[in-house]
């Protein structure tokens, strides 16, 4: 009887085992899907950004820049460079936000170099642009709801603050989940750390704001994978127990009890 018992035991042991690397598989893959397009997301940010600094070598051409503006043209292009260097290193969602930092630094490191071309005043350190920060600079806080959601002061650059007064749509940065375009704060919790890197450090995104925007579609649907995930690895821990169990008595045929 001590036998089987070892047997038994030995059986729930690979059991539990074989279920637990199943589910880390399934984890390393879910979260691998879950990536990918937020790291697109944040490359087509980069290439933007890169963008931006080729328009700003054609305005500047024929300017004499002084030191100022020199240095914060420079501090534009290591932004760059820095980006590119981040998002080639992003492994898991919580790289983005050094990413969109960076990416951050730079737009307001631009911003900074025309005003000083312009002889006018250093622009204040705003957010980026709510709806899509690609952008730039925000110049005012306008309300707005998105859909389901509480009404709330962001930040939108002229052209978006424009059209919110009016009625309009604002200019909104889309992804894709499943089938459906919306909003990339409606993306899923992937994209809270592309977000909390342009707009952490002004507190725009607060703990009940971001539970709001990035619970919705996404979250719900991230929730889903989690409870399908967790029932999959019970029902595998429990068929490969079975299993076990079934092989073991399998082998006592020959033998009488």
């Amino acid at each position: 009887m001590g036998y089987v018992l070892l047997l038994l035991l030995v059986a729930i042991g690979v059991a539990v085992f074989v279920s637990s690397r199943n589910g880390k598989q399934r984890e390393l893959e879910r979260r691998t899907a879950e990536l990918e397009p937020v790291k697109k997301f944040a490359f087509e940010d980069i290439t933007a950004l890169g963008v931006e600094l080729q328009s700003l070598d054609g305005e500047l051409a024929g300017h004499d820049l002084d030191a100022g503006a020199n240095a914060d043209y420079q501090r534009a292009l290591d932004a760059y460079e820095a980006a590119k260097t981040a998002g080639d290193a992003i492994a898991r969602p919580e790289d983005l936000k050094h990413v969109t930092e960076i990416l951050e630094d730079g737009r307001y490191a631009i911003a900074c170099v025309r005003a000083r071309v312009a002889h006018e005043p250093l622009p204040t350190r705003r957010p980026p642009c709510f709806f899509d920060p690609r952008h730039g600079l925000s110049v005012e806080d306008v309300p707005y709801a998105p859909p389901g959601g509480a009404t709330r002061d962001v930040p939108a650059c002229a052209l978006d603050a424009e059209r919110v007064r009016a009625g309009a749509d604002p200019d909104i940065r889309k992804v894709m989940v499943g089938a459906q375009r919306v909003p990339y704060w409606q993306g899923g919790p992937a994209y809270a750390p592309y977000a909390s890197g342009y707009f952490g450090r002004f507190g725009v995104m607060d703990m009940m704001f971001m539970g709001m925007m990035f619970g919705g579609l996404g979250g719900f649907d991230a929730l889903g994978d989690g409870i399908g995930a967790l029932g999959d690895g019970i029902g595998d821990g429990l068929g490969s127990i079975g299993d076990g169990v079934g092989d073991m008595f399998d082998g006592f045929d020959g033998f009488d009890f």
